[in-house]
């Protein structure tokens, strides 16, 4: 139903007998990675006999790396848009000819930890019902901006039956097969979507306590960070325009809370105070949450304060995201990868 089948370019490197040897295959995605995907490969190759690195374009000598790693490398037709569902999918066409019973899919910038795949592998032989399983992601330096650390925070979510994974996790291949894969016109948000189609259809989705991918976000600056919240709304808006009017109402609290904070507020507040300057006193609004968020995340007062902050400033450029998708969709028009790093 998603396949992509646009693959321009394959090549191959040289492969050595690995442990997880056919029942595991790798998928891992990049677009100019640079030494992280080197890392990242290497690791890969030195864990699954099958690694599939996928390309979206890069400039940056990634592919000459992959090849190098022993990773079979497929080069995506640069004619068509660039999503990491559409890269996602090339790399489950690959294997389709001799399919495994598992797929670690793995983000360029990211690094899998030793003892994961063995772990998860585990956990779904032994639960069949299970279709997708990932473990703890980490920062990989959270000290190096405030803005990789607010990744940190985000990426520690509960473990148990989840609703959704993120990019980095290990899925049964039969499974998606069944469900019909990765949305290939999804700019973000492909993950939960397909986690949502999975659950639907009666698979599970679980998160372990266990070490699986360290993460590099390397936001440097708060262009970056706003970057990601506008892509982010935007996944947001499309996720809810999809399936949100199902049971779960997929994303549509999420979409609100973007559009109140980042649209509707600022527009009540200042429309109003035409008609009477008492009105702008809803500005208020917009310190207090940044304190009732600085409460409730606090490590540091500092840095406190700062996710507080940013985390409302970036409500600003969800909702920006938001209509962005929605004024794409009235024009017949697909927005184009967004990249933040």
């Amino acid at each position: 139903m998603f396949l992509t089948g646009d693959v321009s370019t394959a090549r191959q490197g040289t492969a050595a007998s690995k442990p997880l040897a056919g029942r595991v295959a790798a998928v891992v995605i990049g677009r100019n990675e640079g030494a992280r995907l080197s890392e990242c490969l290497a690791q890969a190759t030195a864990q699954f006999a099958r690694v599939i690195y996928i390309d979206s374009g890069s400039t940056d000598g990634s592919v000459e790396l992959a090849i190098e790693s022993g990773a079979r490398v497929i080069e995506l037709d640069p004619s068509h848009p660039f999503t990491a569902a559409r890269a996602r999918n090339a790399g489950l066409d690959a294997l389709a000819g001799h399919p495994p019973e598992y797929v670690q899919f793995i983000d360029g910038d990211c690094v899998l930890q030793a003892g994961w795949a063995c772990t998860a592998m585990r956990f779904l032989d032994r639960n069949p019902g299970v279709a997708v399983v990932c473990g703890r992601r980490r920062e990989r330096r959270p000290d190096a901006s405030v803005f990789n650390k607010f990744c940190d925070l985000e990426w520690d979510t509960p473990v148990g039956k989840a609703r959704a994974c993120g990019g980095d996790a290990m899925m049964r291949y039969a499974a998606l097969a069944e469900t019909g894969r990765f949305r290939t016109d999804l700019i973000a948000g492909e993950e939960p979507e397909l986690c949502l189609r999975l659950r639907a259809a009666g698979w599970t989705v679980w998160r372990l306590d266990a070490d699986m991918t360290l993460h590099d976000a390397a936001l440097r600056g708060p262009g970056a960070w706003l970057s990601r919240a506008r892509r982010t709304g935007h996944a947001f808006a499309e996720g809810a325009s999809l399936h949100g009017r199902g049971r779960e109402r997929h994303w549509v609290g999420e979409t609100r809370r973007a559009l109140f904070w980042g649209l509707l507020l600022p527009l009540a507040a200042l429309g109003g105070a035409l008609l009477h300057p008492a009105a702008a006193l809803l500005l208020l609004a917009y310190p207090l949450q940044v304190a009732r968020i600085a409460m409730r995340h606090g490590i540091t007062r500092r840095f406190a304060w700062q996710y507080g902050f940013y985390l409302t400033l970036s409500k600003f450029y969800e909702a920006a995201g938001a209509v962005q998708f929605w004024w794409n969709r009235w024009r017949g028009r697909q927005l184009a990868l967004v990249e933040y790093k």
